[in-house]
């Protein structure tokens, strides 16, 4: 008597292919997911390392420097000098990741950095990434949030130095959000803060 047949037996080896398969597409999603958040991670380093410097470059301002020169200044013409690169350094350290810091030459008011994970994607069976380092690049820019006007000549009290005026008359006016201040020169440190007459944000390289 023959025995009975089933398909046990032949279901077995396609079950164990499915899951071997099923297997292998999770390691690629786990592996490619990895490869993201190291990516992602880095990004967000760039992003922080070219703020800080930014923002150290716009808090080491001296609005004495362009006393004579705040249109400028407020127009965007000038710019300040002040090299934050050190404080990206020290934010893309907390961040796992270490920068390169450029100051822009294109005559905005920034910096651009490029940061690189300090920690190797690692192994996973994406050929090749066990010793690559994610990368990303980030640029940032200091912008006024306020516009100068200057003062316009008073020419019934002649040119300027003439006379026996003893006080000098404001530069002008800052205008901040509806707000305004008439900038006396000899007192430029009755000004708001910097952090207040200038924003930083991040931008296109």
């Amino acid at each position: 008597m023959l025995p009975e047949r089933t398909d046990t037996g032949q279901a077995t080896p396609l079950y164990i292919t499915a899951v071997v398969g099923l297997l292998f597409f999770a390691l690629v999603y786990l592996a490619f997911g990895q490869a993201d958040i190291s990516r992602n991670g880095t990004q967000t380093a760039a992003d922080a390392a070219a703020l800080a410097a930014a923002q150290e470059s716009r808090d080491q301002l001296d609005l004495t420097d362009f006393r004579d020169d705040l249109q400028g200044l407020f127009d965007g013409d000038e710019i300040g000098t002040a090299n934050g690169c050190t404080e990206a350094s020290r934010f893309a350290a907390r961040n796992g990741a270490r920068v390169g810091c450029t100051q822009l030459t294109d005559g905005r008011w920034g910096f651009t950095v490029e940061a690189t994970s300090l920690k190797p994607m690692g192994d996973n069976i994406v050929e090749g990434t066990a010793d690559r380092h994610a990368t990303a690049r980030a640029t940032a820019v200091v912008e006024p949030y306020c516009s100068f006007t200057p003062r316009e000549p008073d020419e019934s009290k002649g040119p300027p130095g003439s006379g026996d005026e003893k006080e000098k008359p404001p530069l002008g006016k800052l205008v901040c959000d509806n707000q305004e201040w008439e900038i006396d020169p000899g007192h430029l440190e009755l000004l708001p803060d910097v952090a207040d007459l200038f924003t930083v944000r991040l931008a296109e390289d």
